[in-house]
Order: C-alpha cells, then sequence, then structure tokens
C-alpha cells in the first residue's frame, strides 16, 4: 500500500512539472512583438503609434531605422518627458533593435539633437 501511494505521488510530481512547463512555454507564446511605427518604422512623429495598442510584459518592440541618423535609448520618465538622456542609460544602434517590454512603464527617445522634440519618443505601459 505505501509503495502504491509513493508511486502516485511521483506521478503526480511528474504531472504538475509538466504542467508547469506547459503554462510557461503558453505564456511565452502569448508574448507578441510589435513593429515600432509599423511600416513606417521608428521615426520622427511616431509618438502616437502606441494609440489603441495593449502591450503586455514579455511582448517585444522592433525598431527599424536608418543607424545613421537615428537610434533608440531607453529612458525614465524624466529623460522621456525632458528629451534627455539619463546617465547609465541603455542606447541601440543597430537600426533593426530588439527590445522585451517589463511590466510597467517604458520609455524610449531618438537622442539626435532635434529628434525627441520632434516626437521621436513613445511611452509604452506593458500590464
Amino acid at each position: 500500500m505505501a509503495q502504491a501511494r509513493g508511486g502516485a505521488i511521483a506521478v503526480a510530481a511528474v504531472a504538475a512539472a509538466v504542467l508547469c512547463l506547459l503554462l510557461s512555454h503558453f505564456e511565452l507564446a502569448q508574448a507578441a512583438t510589435y513593429t515600432v511605427g509599423g511600416t513606417g518604422g521608428w521615426a520622427i512623429n511616431v509618438a502616437g503609434w502606441t494609440k489603441d495598442k495593449r502591450f503586455k510584459a514579455g511582448d517585444t518592440l522592433v525598431f527599424k531605422y536608418n543607424l545613421s541618423i537615428h537610434n533608440v535609448v531607453a529612458v525614465n520618465r524624466a529623460g522621456y518627458s525632458s528629451c534627455t538622456t539619463p546617465k547609465g542609460a541603455k542606447v541601440y544602434q543597430s537600426g533593426k533593435d530588439q527590445i522585451k517590454l517589463v511590466k510597467g512603464q517604458n520609455y524610449f527617445i531618438c537622442n539626435y539633437a532635434g529628434h525627441c522634440q520632434a516626437g521621436m519618443k513613445i511611452a509604452v505601459t506593458a500590464a
């Protein structure tokens, strides 16, 4: 009897582990990928692109742009509002950057002269 109960516990433990793996895979599969700015890419006047979109933590933003004239900088709220790059901010420069959203506020700007002020910035709230 004790042996049968031990076998049942082992089977239940394996089943629980498999279920956890499936759920984590399902959650990852639900993450979406968005190209910032749509077909126009990361460009001047992109600030309104986030309107009517619902983002989740784990979603990926793809920034496509001409790397000789733009970049992407992950900033805090103050950097976003003032169009400045805080010390230690992550600067992306590949022209095809992929950035995973974290839960809460995510702020991005282009810090080339005048670009952020011309609307090359987005604020994304990820649930």
